[in-house]
């Protein structure tokens, strides 16, 4: 005798279907200097691009559920009360206190590539629980950006990192820090680590050896550090590591990186 499918005959696991549906309800991000901050049984209403996206690309209805947060810690379930033409009102309704940060703090401290390999590489960070970016100028960045332009690229990052939270259920956002010249860099107390293809030290050595500190991790940007940069990583007290044999571009390396240590970390 043929058995029931389990879950109205979707035939998944409970814990596949908590995750299918979470993937599924929209999550928005609403900052505290946006209206307030957020709690429950208040009505407020989702900002212009926002209502826009929910309106004409997730084609929301009245009554359907969504998701708030506002990068203080947990999310907020919200049922829209109200749609106009461009605009969409949610009734906030539960807060539940969940985190999903990775379990090693490690700061990015990424050298600036080509715009959509630095916006790549800044989204699978989030993805991957990165805790803050900092980017550096540096002598081999493809990308100079001084003054307003400055100012604009810092803000179009966190608009990425913003979107790639909402996307993968964070319910902070990591800090995207101004733009930095390398030779601005000052010693930092974290276990400070530069990925070289041609280091001797394996990643897990350090990453082990030091389980409780947070990481500061220098990546370079398409062709790497110069020498002369590397070398003051090294006074600084940056250790070289690789991951393996094989040189992994600038957009590949810190994910690679980060899902490495939060292997090694147990966080996988």
């Amino acid at each position: 005798m043929r058995q029931p499918l389990p879950l109205g005959g979707l035939g998944l696991h409970p814990l596949e279907s908590a995750l299918n549906s979470r993937q599924r309800t929209p999550r928005f991000y609403c900052p505290p200097n946006e209206g307030g901050t957020l709690n429950r049984a208040r009505t407020l209403q989702l900002r212009e691009d926002q209502s826009h996206h929910a309106l004409h690309v997730l084609r929301i209805k009245l009554g359907a559920t969504l998701i708030l947060f506002d990068g203080q810690g947990g999310e907020y379930t919200a049922q829209v009360c109200a749609l106009g033409k461009r605009s969409v009102e949610v009734q906030l309704d539960t807060h539940h206190p969940i985190e999903r940060e990775a379990l090693r703090s490690v700061t990015l401290l990424q050298g600036i590539s080509a715009s959509d390999r630095m916006d790549l590489c800044i989204q699978k960070a989030v993805e991957l629980g990165i805790a803050a970016i900092q980017p550096l100028e540096t002598e081999r960045s493809v990308v100079r950006v001084k003054g307003e332009r400055a100012l604009a690229k810092r803000l179009h990052w966190e608009r990425v990192a913003i979107a790639a939270c909402e996307q993968c259920g964070r319910n902070r956002v990591p800090q995207v820090l101004p733009i930095l010249d390398i030779a601005q860099l000052r010693p930092s107390t974290d276990l400070s680590l530069e990925l070289a293809p041609d280091a001797s030290l394996l990643l897990r050595e350090p990453v082990l050896a030091q389980p409780d500190s947070p990481i500061a991790l220098a990546i370079g940007p398409e062709a790497g550090f110069s020498a002369q940069e590397s070398e003051r990583l090294g006074r600084l007290g940056f250790q070289a590591v690789r991951l393996g044999p094989r040189i992994l571009r600038t957009e590949t390396a810190g994910p690679a990186a980060l899902a490495a240590i939060a292997a090694l970390s147990q966080e996988f």
